[in-house]
């Protein structure tokens, strides 16, 4: 399963954003076992943006920072306490663009299936492992419809234990299971199932090649 991720990711040619906004970055950890998960934070409820969402690691770009990769992988150092060293990274993922105007850029990284993880308390309360095998079955409880200028995406919401992967983070998790692992989903094709809209967000015409 992971060697056709690997290949099927360095055959992939994501999407980007044209239009300058500022930059952010996470890293998506997918570890290396035969029954791979995915690793995700909760972040702290006393954060002042985006408390007690499921997030990957990551954040906005500082000016040390080389390029976007370097970003996710400090990120992810300072976050849940991976050393960059124990990350193989594969290409990213398409460029998405946050409510607030950030553009977010995901780096997909294999990491070994054993890792003594540590959440900065200052900014999560929880690291969580969800299997690979889960999320092919599809186990959305409703799906979000979010416009964008003249896009339509439908974005799962994934409850999952005390826990609801949604928004951004379901996007990119829609993006690697079709791309990384043959699923059959698609943010642009309405599911069955419950729908909940959302306003329309709007964007240049142009921000996206």
């Amino acid at each position: 399963m992971l060697n056709r991720l690997a290949e099927q990711m360095q055959a992939f040619r994501p999407r980007r954003v044209r239009w300058v906004m500022p930059e952010a970055a996470v890293l998506i950890p997918v570890t290396e076992s035969d029954d791979p998960s995915i690793i995700l934070t909760r972040r702290a409820d006393h954060m002042k943006t985006h408390s007690g969402q499921v997030a990957f690691p990551g954040g906005k770009r500082d000016a040390e920072d080389i390029d976007l990769q370097s970003t996710a992988l400090r990120e992810a150092q300072e976050e849940i306490g991976l050393n960059p060293d124990q990350v193989r990274l594969l290409n990213p993922l398409s460029d998405v663009v946050s409510l607030h105007g950030i553009k977010v850029t995901p780096f997909v990284g294999l990491v070994p299936a054993e890792l003594q993880l540590q959440p900065c308390e200052a900014e999560l309360d929880a690291i969580f492992h969800v299997p690979v095998s889960w999320l092919l079955q599809d186990p959305r409880s409703h799906t979000d419809v979010i416009r964008v200028a003249d896009t339509t995406y439908y974005v799962p919401s994934f409850p999952f234990g005390e826990y609801t992967i949604w928004g951004l983070s379901a996007m990119m998790l829609v993006e690697l299971l079709q791309v990384g692992f043959n699923m059959d989903v698609d943010l642009h094709h309405k599911p069955a199932g419950k729908l909940i809209e959302h306003p329309v967000r709007l964007f240049p015409p142009d921000a996206f090649k």
